[in-house]
């Protein structure tokens, strides 16, 4: 098969492409990477897992390759978040890290993520380097003097949001809370930060089910029904939620309204400007509600737009270009943070704009509308057959004057194909990084014009 890293590393279905074999090749390739980079460094790489099926094994077989190739490997022990790796690459000075996780897929999937040193998920073009390496067979030579040693990340993690969120005013709130892990890594993380400061805060889904309940690992709003129902059952603050390696966050507020991750990233970065002082800019993907620009705009800071790939916006924290960074798909990072999403990072950050601002999240958005104005945005999936696929390489090429009689007043090919009409709602295609979809992106302020959006972008597509 030919393997091809996406937005966030490689996936692939478990006993069909995913194998030994092939988890071989892409570990052959990353060796021969890093040691072409720097080959007279001895070179500590993490290696963790998150908890879907065989996932202490694949991350045990790649941990002894990277041993016999003479890297010094520090394993992960138990189930670990993605932005916990992230931190422990920084924090233990290491070449990088590969962290076996299909993140939100369904439970078939598995995967590596393959993060370079800065923390950040690898660029494109490391991992065409990579992929390229692959099909040429590459295998370094072994050496001696290679490692490996369990190391546990968690309270270095812990001290490094202790220092970065303000747990002294949730702990003075005393609100009451409760977290669905949706039988990933973020259990023992999210939930014992908050239970630390002495509030309550009741877990559901805490335990390790490969299946994931018979459902993907997705903070989305129709998987967290169970979130929602103890929330508004027991008059809760917060319900907070994580995806299956915890870069992706979800959030029940306590009258059950499920918050986007549109509206989220934009409070978020109101309130940490004006809670921080931040003077930088803000950035989004490609695919993110342009409420975010809104928010700039009424700050007086910059925008910055990038593909899809939080590697992208990685980039801007590590030049401290930005004061936050987030993706419509429920992934962000703040400045000083690492260059990689943190769900835990997210619905810290979201319980501490509550607790400082004394009102719930939907009021604080009714707030900022008043101030911005309102968005709607949403996004819907076409499966990507062969048909599918033939269609959108060509509606990726035309410039249509306008689409579902709406004109289009430009065309933006950053990512996909963003068409931009005339009253300021857009509407976006690409193929998905992560999954066998297309996906069509779009946004207006009245939710009766986005439904038309969507549905005239699944025409066009189709069409």
């Amino acid at each position: 098969m030919d393997i091809r890293f996406g937005t966030s590393g490689w996936r692939a279905v478990i006993a069909d492409d995913f194998t030994f074999e092939n988890v071989r090749k892409v570990i052959n390739a990353i060796c021969s990477s890093l040691k072409a980079n720097s080959p007279e460094t001895r070179q500590t790489i993490v290696i963790g897992h998150d908890s879907r099926f065989m996932g202490e094994k694949f991350s045990e077989f790649a941990a002894e390759i990277m041993s016999r190739k003479g890297f010094q490997v520090l394993f992960c022990t138990g189930p670990t978040p993605t932005p916990t790796i992230s931190h422990a690459i920084r924090d233990r000075r290491a070449v990088g890290a590969l962290n076996f996780t299909a993140s939100h897929n369904p439970p078939e999937y598995q995967g590596i993520k393959f993060s370079t040193s800065d923390g950040a998920p690898a660029l494109p073009e490391i991992t065409r380097t990579i992929e390229e390496l692959i099909r040429a067979g590459a295998e370094s030579d072994d050496e001696a003097g290679g490692s490996v040693e369990s190391y546990d990340p968690k309270e270095a993690y812990f001290a490094d949001l202790r220092s970065k969120i303000r747990f002294d005013a949730i702990k003075a709130a005393k609100g009451r809370y409760a977290y669905d892990a949706l039988w990933g890594t973020g259990r023992g993380y999210l939930n014992t930060l908050v239970a630390d400061l002495g509030l309550e805060i009741e877990t559901i889904n805490d335990t390790r089910d490969v299946l994931f309940g018979g459902r993907s690992p997705e903070p989305s709003e129709e998987k967290l029904f169970e979130l929602r129902e103890l929330v508004v059952s027991k008059g809760l603050t917060l319900g907070l939620s994580t995806d299956g390696d915890a870069d992706r966050f979800g959030l029940i507020d306590s009258d059950g309204t499920f918050i986007t991750a549109n509206k989220l990233i934009a409070l978020l970065a109101d309130y940490l400007i004006e809670s921080r002082g931040w003077r930088l800019g803000l950035a989004r993907s490609v695919a993110t509600s342009h409420l975010i620009d809104r928010v700039a705009e009424l700050h007086g800071v910059e925008l910055h737009e990038t593909p899809v790939g939080f590697k992208f916006i990685g980039e801007l924290i590590n030049d401290d270009k930005i004061a936050l960074g987030g993706e419509e798909s429920a992934g962000l990072s703040i400045r000083g943070h690492y260059p990689e999403k943190d769900g835990i990072l997210a619905c810290l950050l979201a319980a501490e704009a509550v607790a400082e601002r004394k009102a719930s999240l939907g009021e604080q958005l009714t707030e900022l509308y008043k101030k911005t104005g309102k968005l709607e945005s949403e996004r819907i999936g076409v499966k990507l057959n062969a048909d599918v696929a033939a269609k959108l390489k060509t509606k990726l090429s035309e410039n249509p004057s306008e689409i579902g009689a709406r004109k289009v007043s430009s065309i933006n090919r950053m990512d996909g194909v963003k068409f931009m009409f005339e009253n300021g709602s857009w509407m976006l295609m690409r193929p998905s990084g992560t999954e066998p979809m297309v996906r069509i992106y779009a946004e207006a302020e009245e939710r009766s014009e986005l439904d038309e959006l969507l549905k005239a972008g699944k025409s066009y597509l189709l069409g």
